[in-house]
């Protein structure tokens, strides 16, 4: 979740028009249980993926070594590929975005959980930015002292996470996971990801950086708690889950302008605005969304699959498996077959956009972080046509928002809405 408050319009569903009946549609009632099938069947799928994570990271910390650092970034990687196809299903639905900030939460000020290069500054008004609680027991911070000898899931999530209630004290999820794979990426817009070694999480005197055995204490139970909180949201769409009871027992007017509303913000404020414009804007690295890894390029692919994924009520498993179903694209083209025609049109263009991304930083020519840096006139490029893909994807949603007879209001973002604030 993008954490800055400021410049992110609330979002809000309205149904303001009777959906009128269709001969052609498919049933409310059957495009909301596809809809339900396909987030609880992609919320498993990264569930999954983050136990074979905190298998991964179980055998690092059992048996510190390059190879296995390497099989946990490997997983890590893995588990973000489902994970990213779900936050189609954010914005529109209250108990998702309520839960997110646990798992998907960024930027954080990494100076809260672990040593930092010297010159980190950290968060500007962040009494936390360099606590470093792996390294002290204790953190006196803010005017409050906080208890942290046992690093367990109530330190983390009672009292470290938005600590002092400044958003950027991210404590739990898998960018706190990632820093601690990976550590800070000091190469700027320059090639390299992250260089953590594996000896940070070594035995005696081996161990690197100091405090090895609670920095793989810190790692074991964030892995754990993503797992946990994973599970919790795949069993929130389940077949008695109240995530997917909210949607199902929602008006049909009101149920697909939460739908679109989820697309439309994601499309927009969120990953055309403040995952992708805003670091253009301001050539900085640390507006990468996957920061220490370098894995940005295929967290924002996957954004974009995943709204694929719900438009065409769709979705490819990590088995192999398809789940689909009575789709918005069918409930569109029963209204209008030009809306439906040009929402598929600027899906396929954003898709095309994101996939020269993704094979420019898959063939090693430049990291996601270089693409957006000064004076890369070729990486600028890639990374504003896919921002003007995505704008052009939301303004087609909002031709099958018209054509529904629906009203949504979609999030916003000051670099996309008022550039003139961005950096104030």
């Amino acid at each position: 979740m993008s954490k800055r408050a400021a410049g992110l319009a609330a979002v809000a569903v309205v149904a303001l028009l009777p959906f009128g009946a269709h001969a052609a549609a498919p049933a409310y009632k059957d495009v909301a249980k596809n809809y339900a099938d396909i987030a609880h069947a992609a919320y498993e799928d990264a569930a999954n993926g983050a136990k074979a994570l905190k298998k991964a990271v179980d055998a690092l910390v059992a048996n510190p070594t390059e190879d296995t650092l390497a099989k946990a970034r490997e997983a890590w990687k893995a588990a973000r590929v489902p994970y990213m196809q779900t936050e189609a299903f954010r914005f529109g639905n209250p108990i998702v975005d309520e839960w997110e900030g646990k798992v998907n939460a960024w930027p954080l000020d990494e100076g809260l959980i672990d040593y930092v290069d010297e010159g980190y500054a950290g968060g500007e008004s962040n009494p936390y930015a360099k606590a470093n609680v792996i390294a002290n027991p204790k953190i006196t911070a803010g005017g409050k002292t906080i208890d942290a000898s046992k690093i367990n899931k109530a330190l983390l999530s009672e009292k470290l996470h938005e600590a002092g209630k400044v958003e950027a004290n991210v404590a739990t999820g898998y960018h706190a996971i990632e820093f601690l794979l990976w550590g800070q990426d000091l190469h700027g817009t320059g090639p390299g990801a992250g260089e953590r070694k594996a000896t940070d999480y070594a035995k005696g005197k081996a161990c690197t950086n100091d405090h090895c055995d609670r920095r793989a204490q810190y790692l074991t139970v964030a892995t754990q708690m993503l797992v946990d909180d994973l599970s919790e949201m795949a069993a929130d769409w389940a077949a008695k889950g109240k995530a997917r009871a909210s949607i199902a027992k929602a008006p049909e007017s009101e149920g697909v302008a939460r739908m679109l509303t989820g697309l439309g913000s994601l499309s927009y404020g969120e990953l055309a605005g403040e995952r992708m414009k805003l670091g253009l804007m301001l050539h900085d690295p640390e507006e990468e969304h996957d920061c220490f890894s370098d894995n940005t390029h295929n967290s924002h692919y996957y954004d974009e699959v995943g709204m694929v994924n719900v438009y065409n009520g769709s979705y490819k498993r990590t088995d192999g498996k398809t789940v689909s179903g009575a789709s918005l694209s069918q409930l569109v083209a029963a209204k209008s077959a030009d809306a439906d025609a040009a929402v598929k049109t600027a899906m396929a263009d954003t898709m095309k956009a994101m996939q020269a991304i993704k094979d420019t930083a898959d063939s090693g020519k430049m990291a996601y972080d270089q693409m957006i840096g000064a004076d890369n006139e070729e990486g600028n490029k890639l990374v504003a046509t896919a921002v003007d893909q995505l704008v052009n994807q939301k303004k087609a949603l909002e031709g099958a928002v018209n054509a529904l007879g629906v009203s949504v209001s979609v999030q916003g973002s000051d670099s996309l809405d008022d550039p003139s604030k961005v950096g104030k």
